[in-house]
């Protein structure tokens, strides 16, 4: 795969500081062979930026680049202070703004990493990454300060910040150096309680000439201990994107990698020095004195220029740069090689080399191919669920067509996702979790982690359930002590039990199971005499003969899935359910011979309308007061009758006609975002009643109104709201922390931030939707309220850019255009 002509430059690194306040032992700037940071500026200057910013810019128009990502490195970045690093990061900006997009980085060691620094990069989408190499027993044996003092509470303070809810769309990951004298498990584990997004595990530097430390006779104790990890990654569920597995994963199956370090793509990367020069790659300062050179810098070489350098040139040629003994090799395709830096020796082959972690490399690659997931799952490695330019732009004008609306579904089942992985590590860790629950806990998540291998199809489906994200919170707000109270978070009156709670894991992993026809067996609560299956239906079980109440007793099911049926025990009672018919949400006859105990199937049913499929949920347990979608007088409607749901069905279809008809710019947003109804009581007045709740994105409550155009007037309205929940799941509109009270145009009381934005949304779509005099009063109660969120001060950039784009939706709203009648 050689090339005539140079790979682009699409990576820059631009040292911003020369000096580290740490003094990491393992350290190849500092404490290799080559010593040329000693003669460095210790600051960039500003004309040294403007340069190189000048280059990229003519860099990226020159090769039509779409994205450039430009790393602010060091030494440690941040003793270049927030002033400094402000006029850095708007150069750049600057330079770049009209010819493509910045992707701009900042990694540190974290130990500087304050609130005014978190602010400065979220004003300025700044993305942060972290070194630390897990816990502190790890951390301490390499990364210290120059007497000595540990690192690690000031790292993990930085890291916690970047956690924090304002910051989180910071947090790019952690870097950690592997040492095989630590734990990898320990290892993994201290940083997967950090929450990161993505973990990368660095070999340490080494070439022939100085091999990595290993005991004596290993050959690939590098490979066993990421294979370690591997294996223990895999069996939690994959819960975050580890860099090197996803790339082997990746290049395995034909696609990119993710890293430099491995595969046989290009990498397009160049080093911009605190002097303007051009350098290689960083690690080849480990190699000898001088290895990283070009000779070129930014005031007289363009990055043209830089791309052609042989040095550069011969990290982009494919396998055709590669030694013979390594393009013969079976998993070049993955390991490429290994990273350019640890192939050299120095007795003349030079770079001409396999890896000196040849054999890690070899072991690991083939672990992973006889142990692979078997599809990618509900997410693909490096590419996080984000929203387009077009669809943010879209959401703001209060619409959202199918492809926006279907992007924050998807960045939904990634939070549920990571919630689902948060009940089971915190529940298995709790001590207020006896140890038969964690038992049980433990069979269901290994049927929900196999299901991933071998079905991630069926794991999605059910992860796009509404209700499992309001069943983790309340999980986890009870694990923490953080609940309300004690009641239940379904229908029942009485207060669930905890470990009832955490059963219901088990009925995730049954329903998960069943979808994916994938033989299993766990154990599910019988919650108000029911086995639930979520999103299929629930079997509803008569008392045992003598019990005289449904609560008397707290029993437990055994689900067993097989290759055509679904088999439920209780106690000494059996019943089977043809696993077809229940997949299609069919009554399904439920048969328990030899027993006088009844049971009843009841399927979850669908609404339908062209081009809409709306599933009407009257069995979910957690579609009531946990979810939100009910409280008060309204409350989850009982199972309803055949009729019942007949009614919905003709009521559902002239509404959506009217939507259709009328309103047709709500209609691909809805049929591709609003999956779920919840039937609630009619209200004492009649009037209808509707309601969605931010952790049942999908869902809504509602009573069936009197006529069809206030039921599309309702669907309307209401998802209006799950939207600009699901938004806020994913950005800051505001300053959270502003607790001010703010006047609204449609009510006498006055409400904070978060009241008075979803307020301003939701009348944006209520006057598109209504007619009359009545519109027009919610359209001018809307741009009342878009003119105090632009003047409160709390608005962060992105938010302003948000309600700006609100407010030219409402200047544009036609006061005669139809409306829903």
């Amino acid at each position: 795969m050689g090339r005539g002509a140079a790979v682009p430059i699409s990576q820059v690194v631009l040292k911003v500081h020369s000096r580290c306040d740490l003094a990491c032992d393992h350290c190849y700037v500092y404490e290799a062979a080559d010593q040329s940071w000693r003669g460095r500026p210790r600051v960039v200057a500003d004309d040294v930026v403007a340069r190189a910013a000048r280059r990229v810019a003519e860099h990226a128009a020159t090769h039509r680049l779409r994205e450039v990502r430009v790393v602010l490195h060091g030494g440690e970045p941040l003793l270049a202070g927030r002033e400094r690093l402000g006029r850095i990061i708007s150069q750049l900006h600057q330079a770049l703004d009209g010819t493509c997009r910045l992707d701009l980085r900042i990694h540190t060691n974290g130990v500087r990493l304050d609130e005014e620094f978190c602010q400065l990069f979220a004003t300025h989408d700044v993305k942060v990454g972290v070194s630390i190499d897990g816990d502190k027993a790890a951390n301490d044996r390499h990364r210290r300060y120059a007497d000595g003092r540990s690192s690690h509470a000031q790292v993990v303070r930085a890291i916690e910040l970047l956690r924090a809810e304002r910051f989180r769309d910071l947090y790019a990951g952690l870097l950690c150096t592997i040492d095989v004298a630590n734990d990898p498990l320990a290892v993994y584990e201290a940083l997967l309680a950090l929450s990161p997004p993505r973990i990368d595990f660095l070999l340490p530097h080494a070439t022939w000439d100085h091999p990595p430390g290993r005991q004596p006779r290993a050959q690939h104790e590098y490979a066993d201990w990421l294979t370690a990890i591997y294996d223990r990654w895999m069996g939690d569920g994959r819960p975050v994107e580890i860099r090197t597995f996803d790339s082997i994963i990746s290049t395995l199956r034909g696609g990119d990698s993710l890293t430099e370090a491995l595969g046989l793509g290009p990498t397009g990367l160049v080093v911009i020095e605190t002097d303007g020069r051009y350098e290689q790659v960083d690690s080849l300062k480990v190699v000898y004195e001088g290895a990283s050179e070009t000779g070129m810098n930014v005031f007289s070489h363009s990055l043209d220029m830089v791309a052609q350098h042989p040095g550069i040139a011969a990290r982009e040629q494919g396998i055709g740069g590669l030694c013979q003994k390594c393009q013969r090799c079976p998993v070049v395709s993955s390991c490429g090689g290994g990273l350019y830096t640890h192939r050299y020796r120095g007795d003349g082959s030079g770079f001409a080399n396999p890896s000196v972690y040849c054999a890690d490399l070899l072991t690991l690659i083939k672990h992973i191919s006889q142990h692979p997931p078997r599809e990618e799952g509900t997410r693909t490695p490096g590419k996080p669920h984000v929203i387009s330019v077009a669809s943010f732009t879209s959401l703001a004008a209060g619409l959202g067509d199918a492809a926006a609306v279907t992007s924050l579904a998807e960045a939904e089942r990634s939070l549920v996702r990571a919630l689902l992985t948060a009940v089971y590590r915190e529940a298995t860790a709790s001590p207020a979790v006896s140890d038969p629950v964690k038992t049980r806990l433990r069979m269901a998540w290994s049927v929900l982690a196999g299901v991933d291998r071998e079905r991630p199809d069926a794991l999605a489906v059910l992860i796009g359930h509404p209700y499992l994200r309001a069943w983790a919170v309340r999980c986890l707000e009870r694990i923490r002590g953080t609940a309300p109270g004690p009641g239940s978070a379904h229908l029942a009156e009485r207060p669930q039990p905890l470990a009832a709670d955490l059963g219901h894991l088990g009925a995730i992993a049954a329903a998960a199971a069943a979808r994916g026809r994938l033989g299993a067996a766990v154990p599910v609560p019988v919650m108000d005499l029911a086995v639930h299956l979520p999103g299929l239906g629930r079997l509803v079980l008569g008392p045992e003969p003598g019990q005289a109440h449904a609560n008397d007793i707290e029993e437990t099911a055994a689900v067993s899935v097989v290759s055509n049926a679904v088999i439920i025990r209780v106690g000494d009672a059996c019943w089977t359910l043809g696993l077809a018919a229940l997949l299609a949400g069919q009554a399904v006859a439920a048969s328990a011979p030899g027993t006088s105990r009844t049971g009843d199937w009841e399927p979850v049913r669908v609404l339908r309308a062209p081009g809409w499929r709306l599933a009407l949920d009257d069995t979910d347990p957690y579609r009531n007061g946990g979810s939100g979608l009910a409280g008060g007088s309204e409350r989850a409607e009982p199972r309803l009758t055949d009729a019942e749901v007949e009614s919905w069905q003709r009521d559902l279809q002239r509404a959506w006609q009217l939507i259709e008809d009328q309103d047709a710019a709500y209609a691909p947003g809805l049929a591709a975002g609003l999956t779920t109804l919840t039937p609630l009581t009619a209200s004492p007045d009649g009037a209808p009643v509707g309601m969605v709740a931010r952790q049942a994105f999908g869902a809504i409550a509602a009573s069936c109104p009197a006529e069809p155009a206030a039921l599309a007037r309702l669907f309307i309205e209401q998802f209006q709201r799950a939207k600009l929940g699901a938004i806020l799941d994913l950005f800051d509109l505001y300053d959270r922390a502003d607790d001010r009270l703010f006047h609204v145009p449609w009510s006498e009381e006055k409400v904070q931030l978060d009241g008075l934005l979803q307020g301003a949304y939701t009348h944006l779509a209520s006057a598109a939707a209504g007619k009359g005099r009545r519109s027009t009063q919610w359209h001018a109660e809307a741009r009342e309220a878009i003119d105090v969120l632009l003047g409160s001060g709390a608005l962060t950039p992105l938010g302003e850019r948000f309600v700006r784009q609100m407010r030219r939706s409402a200047a544009c709203w036609p006061a005669d255009s139809p409306q829903l009648s």
